[in-house]
């Protein structure tokens, strides 16, 4: 070591850091690639018979997979901490987005939740997730001692509220899972039952509302407790019947039955129905543990970061991934009500597997400055 005064850390735009969770990316890689196949899996039938190329969603997904990779590595590199000074913004420019879906957005299902501008058409709720992460976790650490009462919850996250209204009027769904989100980023924080108590009061009073403002929803509830009676249960029972063919080991990689033609988005919102039938109950079980891995060592480096606004960048995107895997299984299941919700890294989906690697170079980025135990005890030495 060197003698004198030390020196002022600098703070470099590019960051490689003095560690790197290698865990954590092979377990996204697996996810990703595993994606990768099902999704060629699941998709070909429709790919030929829409577009004559089986490979169709496949070379898609494929192309913003890599290019999602490629982002990843970039922002691993980045020091997190330069997203406080982004954080507004980005959730402003998102909401701005989220508006513009009911001025010039595209309807799909029923509901208008896209934006398409020709060459490309995507989901701002998608990005929703992103921003409602880097914001809130910033503004809860700034703004830590307001968050002591109600009402000072209330307006330090008065923009994340709006983003979820306008979220929640087209996409309940999602719009729950970003309020999951927001409120484990918040809970971390302020971890007061009573506060929580009326943060869900006021919680469930707008999804109340929100949720009697489509009829759709209600039907939905009706096709979940008896899927067999109503047409709107044709997609559920087709998963079900997938699931229940696949038996314990499956039919074998490639060779669903159900995917040709009688599961709708089949390699979208119910690949885990193609994925219980060609790899059998076990290898539905298997890729579940794959993913409580993945939450494992998202905690170890929420644990390991070196700020609150780090770990709570992390906290954030464990409360994603674990809800939205939760949200996802469960409505293929018919454990819960049908919704649009998609497995994360293998439904198919260019823009939101795109935003999901972002998020995961985020993660990488605050696994970058982890210091390890043995460097820990040299300086204490």
């Amino acid at each position: 070591m060197t003698k004198g005064k030390g020196k002022k850390k600098e703070k470099t735009f590019w960051y490689r850091g003095t560690y790197f969770d290698y865990p954590t990316l092979f377990l996204i890689l697996f996810l990703f690639l595993f994606g990768l196949v099902m999704v060629m899996s699941a998709s070909y039938y429709q790919g030929r018979v829409l577009y004559d190329d089986s490979t169709y969603y496949f070379k898609r997904q494929a192309i913003f997979g890599v290019l999602g990779l490629l982002v990843m590595y970039l922002v691993s590199h980045i020091q997190y901490q330069v997203l406080k000074n982004w954080s507004l913004i980005i959730m402003l420019v998102t909401i701005l987005l989220l508006g513009l879906v009911y001025v010039v957005g595209s309807a799909s299902h029923g509901s208008t939740r896209w934006i398409n501008l020709g060459f490309i058409s995507f989901q701002p709720s998608e990005i929703a997730k992103l921003s409602l992460i880097i914001y809130t976790a910033h503004v809860v650490t700034a703004k830590a001692g307001r968050l002591k009462t109600v009402w000072g919850t209330i307006g330090t996250l008065i923009v994340p509220i709006i983003a979820l209204i306008l979220i929640g009027a087209e996409n309940l769904s999602t719009a729950i899972a970003c309020g999951i989100i927001v409120g484990c980023i918040w809970f971390v924080v302020n971890p007061k039952l009573l506060y929580i108590v009326i943060v869900i009061l006021l919680a469930l009073a707008v999804f109340i509302i929100l949720f009697n403002m489509a009829s759709y929803r209600s039907t939905r509830i009706q096709v979940w407790k008896d899927p067999a009676s109503m047409d709107e249960g044709y997609q559920t029972m087709q998963a079900l019947y997938a699931i229940g063919s696949g038996g314990w080991f499956g039919r074998g990689l490639g060779q669903s039955i159900q995917k040709m033609g009688y599961i709708p988005e089949a390699h979208n919102d119910m690949i885990f129905s193609v994925i219980c039938e060609e790899m059998g109950i076990v290898g539905g079980i298997a890729i579940m543990i794959v993913f409580a891995m993945l939450i494992w060592r998202f905690r170890f480096i929420a644990e390991g970061a070196p700020d609150r606004f780090g770990a709570l960048l992390v906290v954030g995107s464990i409360a994603h991934i674990a809800f939205q895997v939760i949200l996802n299984i469960s409505v293929v299941t018919n454990t819960l009500p049908n919704t649009g919700v998609t497995l994360p890294f293998v439904s198919y989906g260019g823009t939101s597997l795109l935003f999901l690697m972002v998020e995961m170079g985020i993660v990488l980025s605050v696994s970058r400055q982890i210091v390890p135990i043995s460097m820990t005890e040299e300086v204490r030495s």
